[in-house]
């Protein structure tokens, strides 16, 4: 079951870009991670993360990307 309350948090500029860079670098595992799982190769050191498939870890990168793209947008909305 999904929560749509929305909450407005506050950040200064070098928090904000810390959480994005975070997000991005979830994203970039799950995607990864759905890649390996796909074609079984893998980046050096890449650690892969626990899943099903290939379709669920590409539903998880793709999650990570709308919130990313949620924030920027509100962000840019903001400057």
């Amino acid at each position: 079951m999904h929560n749509d309350k929305e909450y407005v948090i506050r950040l200064n500029t070098f928090d904000l870009g810390q959480l994005i860079d975070g997000l991005e670098a979830r994203a970039d595992a799950w995607r990864l991670t759905a890649v390996y799982l796909e074609t079984g190769e893998a980046q050096d050191g890449f650690v892969i993360e626990e899943c099903y498939d290939a379709e669920e870890a590409q539903r998880i990168a793709d999650h990570y990307q709308r919130i990313i793209r949620t924030v920027v947008e509100q962000w840019e909305g903001q400057r």
